[in-house]
């Protein structure tokens, strides 16, 4: 059984996109790969056709993971956030205590994590350490450098 993964509104209907780009664009272009190198003769010592079907496994596997993890998804009901405590989705401005510097994470599942856009998922290591915290405590996280200290400064969630 599939474990069941918290997705935004926004980060559902990017995850339901690629799959259909990957259903049309992507097999119409393995399709091609695979009649072009097929077109170079004999399939035997064709190491160009062994290429295109093996990403077009590729292709279909990753498609098959993704319809698996959309069966499986549910988004967060908004009318039902408690925004006292750090949870999934939540937007969390912590303060690090070793610099001062104050930074700003969205808790998300691992699917949608991005760093650059401050998405962090709520399975690494400063996702499971701000998970269940309110504002004002202080969320000391084993990172490979040591252990960092992190003050919730404010809990919000914007869907």
């Amino acid at each position: 059984m599939s474990e069941i993964s918290y997705f935004s509104k926004e980060g559902l209907e990017k995850l339901k996109a690629e799959v259909v780009s990957l259903k049309t664009h992507g097999r119409a272009d393995m399709a091609r790969q695979i009649q072009e190198a097929r077109d170079k003769g004999d399939l035997s010592e064709n190491a160009e056709y062994d290429a295109a079907k093996d990403a077009q496994g590729h292709l279909e596997h990753r498609i098959v993971k993704l319809e698996n993890i959309l069966a499986n998804a549910r988004v967060v009901d908004d009318s039902k956030i408690n925004t006292s405590i750090v949870q999934t989705l939540s937007t969390v401005k912590v303060r690090i205590a070793s610099n001062n510097k104050e930074v700003t994470y969205q808790l998300v599942s691992e699917k949608e994590a991005n760093v650059k856009e401050g998405k962090i998922s709520v399975a690494s290591p400063i996702g499971k350490g701000l998970l269940g915290k309110k504002v004002g405590e202080i969320a000391e996280i084993a990172v490979p450098s040591g252990i960092q200290k992190l003050e919730i400064l404010e809990i919000t969630f914007v869907i």
